[in-house]
């Protein structure tokens, strides 16, 4: 099985990534698409997280009923801050019969030399990138990287943490089990 591993802080999970991961899932050669759900994310900042499980959670209600496209707690186990070298070494020994590939944003294509060990991951793995506006991608033809030309959805996690700390509808942004857990929840309220 091919799998297309969508690594993130999903805080919160909204319609942009699900439709990222939806148009790979139906437009490449991935069997499904995980939403990797990051406790810590090296190159962001913590301090606007929300915890852990509450984003996990939110990222399962998103994808509730999907065949395509499921969400793992993989980096959960693993220690913090996460990076996805280490990601990769652990799910190809938990998965040895998987074939995985990465899935990022043009903007992080742009900024891969400062992960840890991006060389590497560029050896050993295919990169999936979709499409940011202001990011263009150029790929030459002989790389065994895959730009997918996915809708660009401009929807951001921190615009929607905004809208609720200004008490605006995030409605629409976001499935609506998601926004109504989020609502019940209190969360991003500070």
């Amino acid at each position: 099985m091919k799998v297309g591993l969508f690594f993130g802080s999903f805080n919160p999970v909204h319609h942009g990534h699900l439709i990222v991961a939806s148009h790979i899932a139906n437009h490449t050669d991935c069997d499904e698409v995980w939403l990797v759900v990051s406790p810590q994310n090296p190159l962001k900042k913590t301090g606007t997280l929300l915890n852990d499980y509450q984003r996990l959670h939110l990222a399962r209600l998103a994808v509730e009923g999907d065949k395509l496209v499921k969400v793992k707690d993989i980096e959960f186990k693993l220690p913090k801050p996460s990076f996805t070298i280490d990601s990769m070494v652990y799910i190809s020994e938990k998965y040895p019969d998987f074939e995985f590939c990465i899935i990022v944003g043009a903007d992080s294509w742009m900024n891969i030399s400062k992960w840890k060990n991006y060389k590497q991951l560029l050896d050993n793995h295919v990169f999936i990138i979709y499409p940011r506006l202001g990011f263009p991608v150029d790929l030459q033809p002989s790389s065994k990287h895959i730009y997918c030309k996915s809708p660009y959805i401009e929807i951001s996690a921190s615009y929607i943490r905004t809208l609720i700390k200004e008490k605006k509808s995030i409605r629409y942004l976001l499935p609506e089990n998601v926004r109504e857990e989020i609502e019940m929840g209190r969360y991003y309220k500070e």
